[in-house]
């Protein structure tokens, strides 16, 4: 049962694949229906059919091997292939006594168009059709106008259009299931990009307004210390104190709306201040204590603004992670921060061999214990350098090195951005002394 069931199946592919080849073999069969049909007698119906009471003519066995080949282009043609099967059935109505069952091929020639049209057309097209094969019947036949062959005609057109609207219908409803799901996978990662671009912009907006509103009043209550704080000393300290509310208010607020980034069981936010280049020493150590050989190398010792120090350190944390994951046994690394005009060039090169699907930054960025927190632990760790020197208005660029291994480039304005201050104790973060 299973082999004739697998055989099955295997038929019917290849003529879903082949549809010419379905059609051909169905004008045959069709072909074959009616001439066994004409050779039937139907009687007078108080007794069974006789077959071969009679003997279809030759016009009849040519027109139904017409209407059979005309069904050979049913999905190219409908509309043409029903108005030839019509029209050769009409003329077998009224020149043959009694006629052959060339209204067969009508009948499938009229679902095809009803299930490739639509349901307007199908209604206009099937109501035409079967009013005129029909009325053709009663009229030049010798039966009856009320025998069950005339309205026999009638009742298998309608079914003809009636099955063939149902299967467009379902057609249709089956394509908008498969449409609707494979737009839903397609917009899948747009729709989530979409969410975190919303989010990113409503928490800026919160912090936006917290942020100015309580800096205006410090920066008001501040110069009317400043003014009054020779004259009126009393004032001033009144101003100080109001000084001193507002930015507890925004600490606050601060801490609220940063909170909500926060996770449940996240570790409360670190005191010590933020790395830069100055602790970049400590970071290669822990590189190396994990057995990747690092090189260190710094043209100059100038100072950098807190932000491009921060981004710099983050980028080299990020790409030694990844060629300690990736780059395989035996790589070595090598990292530059160069001072060029009022840009600093941080690189960070590798000799690894890992493999082929290595991509530098896909990765979380579970590299050495420490100062990881903010790193991207989803696995859009090249994302995430991006967008931070991006932020400052740098360029990164990342990819393999021609003879193997692979490059990370950023490329930082020394002057932030964002105007924030340089943050002390960062002097000397790009003269590392190894």
């Amino acid at each position: 049962m299973t082999t004739l069931s697998s055989g099955f199946a295997r038929a019917r592919r290849w003529l879903r694949e082949h549809p010419l080849a379905f059609d051909a073999t169905l004008a045959f069969c069709t072909l074959v229906a009616m001439i066994c049909s004409s050779f039937t007698d139907p009687g007078d119906g108080h007794g069974p059919p006789a077959f071969g009471a009679r003997t279809p003519e030759l016009f009849s066995v040519l027109l139904m091997t017409l209407t059979a080949a005309a069904l050979v282009l049913r999905r190219r043609r409908p509309m043409q292939v029903l108005a030839v099967t019509a029209a050769l059935a009409a003329v077998e109505y009224v020149l043959m006594d009694p006629p052959a069952p060339v209204v067969m091929s009508t009948v499938i020639a009229l679902y095809t168009v009803a299930s490739r049209t639509d349901r307007p057309t199908t209604w206009r097209v099937g109501l035409l059709t079967m009013g005129g094969l029909t009325a053709a019947a009663m009229v030049f036949g010798s039966t009856p106008w009320y025998s069950q062959e005339n309205f026999g005609v009638f009742a298998w057109t309608g079914l003809a259009s009636a099955a063939g609207d149902a299967v467009r219908s379902r057609r249709a409803f089956v394509d908008a299931i498969r449409e609707r799901a494979e737009r839903a996978e397609r917009t899948r990662e747009e729709e989530a990009r979409r969410r975190v671009a919303e989010e990113r912009l409503r928490i800026a907006r919160d912090l936006h307004d917290v942020v100015a509103h309580h800096i205006a009043l410090v920066n008001v209550q501040a110069g009317v210390a400043a003014h009054v704080m020779d004259k009126r000393p009393d004032q001033a300290k009144e101003a100080l104190a109001h000084v001193r509310d507002a930015s507890r208010s925004a600490l606050n607020e601060l801490r609220v709306t940063v909170g909500l980034l926060r996770q449940q069981g996240d570790p409360e936010a670190p005191t010590e201040p933020a790395p830069g280049l100055a602790v970049l020493g400590e970071l290669v150590t822990t590189f190396r204590n994990a057995g990747l050989p690092v090189e260190v190398a710094c043209a100059d010792r100038d100072r950098l603004p807190a932000a491009v120090d921060l981004a710099a350190y983050r980028v080299i944390q990020e790409a030694l992670t990844n060629v300690r994951k990736h780059a395989g046994a035996g790589a070595k690394a090598e990292v530059s921060v160069v001072r060029v005009g009022t840009t600093a060039e941080v690189t960070v090169l590798d000799n690894g061999r890992g493999s082929a699907g290595r991509r530098p930054g896909t990765g979380p960025a579970d590299g050495p214990p420490g100062d990881g927190d903010d790193l991207d632990s989803g696995g859009h760790g090249l994302v995430g350098m991006r967008e931070r020197v991006t932020a400052l208005g740098g360029v990164l660029t990342a990819g393999p090195r021609y003879g193997g291994g692979f490059r990370v480039h950023a490329i930082l304005p020394v002057e932030a951005r964002t105007g924030e201050p340089e943050r002390p104790g960062t002097a000397g973060g790009t003269g590392l002394r190894r």
